[in-house]
């Protein structure tokens, strides 16, 4: 069964929590960033991602970076704008996006869970992207940023986490620029925390990654190495044996399409290209823009048109939870055999739009130039991911797009 606790976080005073409210670090560029932060000494990139406070050309990656990370939350802290919980709590923390609520639950999974497999994986990290998440932690002693993981619900906790949202006042309640709105709930009564916990013990056997593996290797990883340096004690008081998340019901997450492009048609033309999808797909021109309705099927653009791709039945396997997805089968027809597109970490042939962009984010691609043809895929469902990472299987490179996105600095785990 699953660990959860709750923790003491460090917070921004209600007055200065939407100056301090950022996106997550992997969202958006330094140079987006630096314009975000513009002229807001708050805001919490100075701390998720410092390399705004330096010259363009320095090394994102060089020591300095780290430890301006950890001054510019120091200093957050020294003028007040930060302040810890005195007393260990969870966090109800709700989000709204175009219609859509989902309610998480903030708090600290435990690394030995992330190493006895109790916290499901479905993605490979690259190394460098993790050593670099990991250096953020060592630096700050820190978690600044929750992981994004779900649960298979609990009625319990959903009834509990209801109560909450109906009987007390909202410690944030705002509404950032792109118009979602987040609302968090301090939980502090001594039986609501220990409910809380007994339910995840006994009734979450497993809890799913679903964005941030990055993150949770990182604090994983370094909490045991802080672990290790204080002599391997596990002693429940030490909070580096915990990292910060928040965990949501998987019925109510939203995943959306994350859709490809690609460069060039690998020395084909346009007419032979069509002709070999047709060996595993049928092929069907749309007279506007095509969004996949339904797993098996894909969207084309290429020369200002739109296509469904069918897959024909001998290019699936709806009994493996891999073999089944539509970026599989992607993979398997089209990008490696007639693009020689073998490693898509790797490959700068192909890159990735995530679905909030929308399909004339594809055609834009397209249309300019820069690329040569767009596929629009249908998304993958919450159980897909869950069948995977139960199976020990790995899901392709860019895959699952969730929104609505967290926002960072709202609460801090502090080492």
């Amino acid at each position: 069964m699953s660990i959860f606790k709750p923790f003491k976080a460090a917070r921004p005073a209600a007055d200065k929590v939407k100056a301090v409210a950022c996106r997550p670090y992997d969202v958006l560029n330094a140079a987006e960033a630096k314009e975000e932060a513009f002229e807001n000494p708050d805001s919490f990139y100075h701390v998720i991602k410092p390399e705004i406070d330096f010259p363009e050309d320095q090394n994102p990656y060089d020591e300095s970076i780290y430890k301006k990370g950890k001054e510019n939350y120091d200093l957050l802290k020294e003028n007040g704008v930060f302040k810890q919980d005195e007393k260990e709590c969870f966090y109800v923390y709700q989000l709204i996006m175009d219609g859509h609520k989902q309610t998480g639950l903030v708090g600290c999974c435990a690394i030995d869970d992330y190493f006895d497999n109790h916290i499901k994986k479905h993605e490979l990290t690259r190394p460098d992207k993790e050593e670099d998440r990991k250096n953020h932690v060592r630096h700050a002693k820190m978690n600044a940023e929750p992981v994004f993981f779900s649960y298979p619900h609990v009625a319990e906790i959903d009834a509990l986490v209801d109560s909450v949202k109906k009987t007390s006042e909202p410690t944030y309640d705002v509404t950032t620029n792109d118009g979602i709105q987040h609302t968090l709930w301090v939980v502090s009564t001594d039986d609501h925390v220990a409910k809380i916990e007994g339910y995840f013990s006994a009734k979450v056997p497993s809890i799913y990654v679903a964005d941030g593996h990055h993150r949770t290797a990182a604090g994983a990883l370094v909490g045991q190495e802080f672990r290790e340096s204080n002599n391997g004690t596990k002693d429940d008081g030490e909070r580096y044996n915990y990292f910060m998340s928040v965990v949501f019901p998987d019925n109510q997450l939203k995943i959306i399409d994350y859709n490809r492009v690609i460069k060039d048609l690998n020395g084909l033309s346009e007419a032979d290209f069509l002709s070999k999808l047709r060996g595993s797909f049928e092929v069907t021109e749309k007279s506007s823009q095509y969004r996949p309705a339904s797993l098996h099927s894909i969207g084309m653009y290429i020369s200002g048109k739109w296509f469904e791709l069918k897959a024909k039945p001998n290019t699936y396997n709806d009994n493996d939870p891999v073999g089944v997805l539509d970026v599989t089968i992607l993979s398997k027809e089209v990008l490696e055999p007639i693009f020689d597109i073998v490693d898509l970490r790797t490959d700068k042939r192909i890159d990735f739009v995530g679905g909030i962009r929308g399909l004339g984010e594809l055609e834009k691609r397209v249309d300019s130039g820069e690329m040569k043809v767009a596929f629009a895929m249908y998304p993958v469902s919450m159980q897909q991911l869950m069948d995977i990472s139960d199976a020990d299987l790995i899901m392709p490179p860019k895959v699952t797009w969730f929104e609505p996105k967290l926002r960072s600095g709202l609460f801090v785990h502090e080492l």
